[in-house]
């Protein structure tokens, strides 16, 4: 019972630092708190969502489905990335990008770093994990990962001014490419 409460916050943590990664990166687009604490919310949920549906069908698509995942993710980084990195260079406001960190961006964005959760999920629904402990694990590490990465980015975003957006499209873009390599 320890060893797998250990395990899965192992596991937890892991996928925790993605969201805390490219949280950085969203926080240097100079976010109110009020905003962090909404974004850091909805990844922790969708960190509930997405292991959940991978734990429910893993038994039944888990080679076919894991690979999508990472493809879909990989492709949605990408898609953020290079709209942060357009909006950094082209425009002239900072309110003029396409996909920004509300409404469907906010979903964009949530579902990009939780995508590799799924497909956790769909390995632990076929050795039969603690269902409510991994959820629970890995929505609230990911929520307080997020909330962090989203506050170190607000501060550094302040020292290096409107770079902060291009190099947060520059995070955003890696990610992508390394999910799809």
């Amino acid at each position: 019972m320890i060893g797998e409460i250990l395990t899965i916050s192992v596991m937890a943590f892991a996928l925790g630092m993605d969201a805390f990664s490219l949280a950085i990166g969203m926080g240097m687009i100079g976010l109110r708190y009020k905003h962090i604490f909404n974004i850091g919310l909805i990844i922790g949920i969708f960190h509930i969502i997405m292991p959940f549906l991978g734990i429910v069908i893993g038994k039944f698509l888990s080679q076919y489905f894991g690979f999508v995942a990472v493809l879909i993710g990989g492709l949605l980084l990408l898609v953020l990335g290079i709209q942060m990195i357009y909006s950094a260079i082209f425009s002239n406001e900072r309110d003029g990008g396409i996909i920004k960190p509300v409404g469907i961006g906010l979903v964009l964005f949530a579902l990009s770093v939780s995508v590799d959760s799924f497909s956790v999920g769909l390995s632990l629904g076929m050795i039969g994990a603690k269902t409510i402990v991994t959820l629970l694990s890995f929505g609230l590490m990911s929520m307080a990962l997020s909330w962090l990465g989203l506050i170190i980015g607000k501060k550094v975003q302040g020292y290096i001014g409107t770079y902060g957006e291009l190099l947060g499209g520059c995070i955003l873009l890696a990610f992508g490419i390394k999910l799809l390599i």
